[in-house]
């Protein structure tokens, strides 16, 4: 988590710092194996030197990016959720529940479907 302190304090709000602090500890208490980082301002795991999941916040919500192919693979579940979603990304809005199950469905499918890459992204 160490790697996230500046990324951490840089959230104005403290109920928005500790929802990122709460999801960043869940991944990284769940998949010790990933590597925490910061990349482009933004806190992310990666598996191997390949991308896994990525998480930014914005005044109203807290994105979830797992890639295009994650976000194509779950856009049901996202959509049951109650989560707005693009094509690189879902929103988390700061009055909904965070849906830890989705996002361990989404780390552990890019675990798999990237065992064997060997770029940062697909």
């Amino acid at each position: 988590m160490e790697v996230f302190k500046g990324y951490l304090a840089g959230i104005d709000s403290p109920d928005q710092r500790e929802r990122v602090k709460e999801v960043l500890a869940w991944v990284t208490h769940n998949f010790p194996h990933l590597k925490p980082q910061i990349k482009w301002n933004t806190p992310m795991f990666s598996d191997h030197g390949t991308f896994i999941i990525g998480f930014s916040t914005a005044k109203q919500h807290m994105s979830v990016s797992p890639e295009q192919a994650g976000i194509t693979h779950f856009s049901d579940e996202i959509a049951e959720a109650g989560y707005s979603a693009t094509k690189g990304l879902f929103r988390i809005k700061w009055t909904e529940t965070v849906n830890y199950n989705l996002i361990q469905k989404m780390i552990e499918f890019n675990i798999q479907d990237k065992q064997d890459d060997e770029g940062f992204w697909r």
